[in-house]
């Protein structure tokens, strides 16, 4: 509160005090943090059994939706492909969309256009 007689804004200086007041708390961390990490002690062992990967038998089969025949799932499940979420017909004729079902927004237009569905026929 003194500080305003002297003409300082009293928020400016309540920001300048803090934030030397954080930079000396990180300070404190660092120095603690390498105290620490100066005392520690590692003893790497090597692994007493090697891992063996997983088998393909393993993985569960999937159909291919232009074949219709059994498919061997990808082992990395995040490369995988696009999930299908068509609840149409078996057929789908690219001249009637009662045939598409539900399609996804930014999945390529059933129409063979070229163009993403929300561009093409999904525009509002």
């Amino acid at each position: 509160g003194l500080r305003a007689y002297g003409q300082r804004d009293p928020l400016n200086e309540y920001k300048t005090e803090s934030f030397g007041m954080f930079e000396s708390l990180l300070g404190l961390v660092r120095e603690h943090i390498s105290q620490l990490l100066s005392h520690m002690e590692f003893n790497i062992e090597p692994p007493t059994q090697a891992i063996k990967p997983p088998s393909q038998e393993m993985h569960p089969q999937h159909l291919d939706p232009s074949t219709g025949a059994n498919v061997a799932a990808p082992a990395n499940p995040l490369q995988a492909g696009p999930i299908l979420t068509r609840s149409g017909s078996e057929i789908i004729d690219p001249q009637d969309p009662t045939t598409w079902g539900k399609i996804p927004r930014n999945a390529p237009c059933p129409c063979g256009s070229g163009k993403k569905y929300k561009h093409c026929h999904g525009r509002l």
